[in-house]
């Protein structure tokens, strides 16, 4: 039996995914193997030395502290694309709204409510709709930084909506390239997609590499009739510096999932509170996704969508599979297969992936092992941590 320890109100579809032959699911799970949670930050909470694995039902992963993590050998996950749709839908009403002005409208007519005559309130509207008039998104050029699991999608619905589409990613992944259309032209750098494009949207992590991306110099690099749309993260944008680039007409508009209290009250910024994944089905989705990652990892040892550990996937083989994770320095793999040549124990088979310091591998031995084993390969200098599944 393994035990799940959530945080958060975890939706019901995916927590039913964990059979209750194999897992007990609590919230004051004492002695956990996985962790479940969306928001919780974790920073300054002590997880017993039980958990190997925290999985977030959502892309973001900064309200875990996941260097210390890696470090205790525990593998975190993100479940990349399953809210996608969500914050595609809220982007287009983004660009919507930020091209005409559909929000001062509707504020309009609300006024409006002291009048009961509707002939003469039509007349009224007929005279004042020219004050929210905009502009149309077709043929206007979308700039995307990101071309991930997200901004990959919003490119290729800005083509079908009439758009020109530049993008710029340095790390683009072999999965996102291939669904991103032809028709979407590839920018050298971030200054030459700032320079050209109308609307610019955000699909990046916040990472140290990545905080103010959006600054007082990248903004000086843009149209002054262009907007830029963050429904990635707050920490992507200089709020400071967005201000006054705002104040002083460097550009012409701010449309963010983030709301600060400094941008509040200006008629050029449109702020919705942080509602880019709040929809029952990316909740859902987020949920299912978290949950099978986490047990396939308990089950198997495979690890697909983590942010800390290499993506490492092997059939079972029969027989018992040992897990461990190392440190990435040489010697450690060979000092292993070592342990196990000693105790007479045959390899099936095996695979090895690394990812930066940390390396992390699968093995498939035949017959049955105890946990003596695990305790001489734990001994091997380098070792992380094991597992006899």
């Amino acid at each position: 039996m393994f035990n799940i320890r959530t945080y958060n109100a975890i939706s019901s579809k995916g927590l039913s995914r964990f059979s209750a032959d194999k897992y007990t699911v609590s919230s004051e799970s004492a002695s956990p193997e996985g962790v479940l949670l969306r928001s919780q930050k974790l920073h300054t909470e002590v997880l017993p030395e039980s958990v190997l694995a925290a999985a977030r039902a959502g892309a973001g992963t900064n309200n875990i502290p996941t260097e210390d993590y890696t470090e205790q050998g525990i593998v975190v996950f993100n479940t990349p694309g399953a809210n996608a749709n969500a914050v595609k839908e809220l982007i287009v009403a983004g660009l919507l709204l930020g091209s005409r002005d559909i929000f001062g409208g509707m504020n309009y007519v609300q006024e409006l409510g002291d009048m009961h005559d509707s002939g003469e309130m039509g007349k009224l509207l007929e005279k004042e709709k020219k004050r929210f008039a905009g502009s149309e998104i077709t043929g206007k050029t979308l700039g995307v930084v990101g071309l991930g699991a997200i901004g990959s999608i919003i490119a290729n619905l800005a083509l079908d909506l009439g758009m020109n589409v530049i993008g710029y990613d340095p790390a683009i992944s072999v999965e996102a390239a291939w669904q991103l259309s032809s028709q979407v032209e590839r920018m050298e750098s971030i200054e030459a997609l700032l320079a050209r494009a109308d609307f610019i949207t955000l699909h990046v992590p916040a990472i140290p590499a990545t905080k103010h991306l959006i600054n007082k110099d990248t903004l000086a690099l843009m149209k002054s009739s262009a907007k830029i749309l963050n429904f990635a993260r707050e920490e992507i944008v200089s709020t400071d510096d967005m201000v006054a680039a705002l104040d002083s007409g460097t550009i012409a508009g701010y449309i963010s999932d983030f709301p600060a209290p400094a941008l509040l009250g200006r008629k050029d910024v449109l702020l919705m509170p942080h509602i880019g994944a709040s929809t029952e089905e990316a909740e859902e989705n987020c949920a299912v996704m978290a949950a099978d990652q986490l047990m396939d990892y308990l089950e198997n040892g495979n690890i697909r969508n983590s942010v800390n550990y290499p993506p490492t996937k092997m059939a079972r083989n029969g027989g018992s599979r040992i897990t461990f994770t190392n440190n990435n320095v040489p010697k450690v793999l060979g000092s292993v297969l070592a342990v196990l040549a000693d105790a007479e124990l045959n390899v099936v088979d095996m695979v090895n992936k690394s990812r930066g310091d940390i390396a992390y591998n699968i093995i498939d031995i035949e017959g049955d092992l105890d946990q003596s084993i695990a305790a001489a390969i734990a001994d091997v200098d380098g070792v992380v941590r094991v597992r006899i599944i």
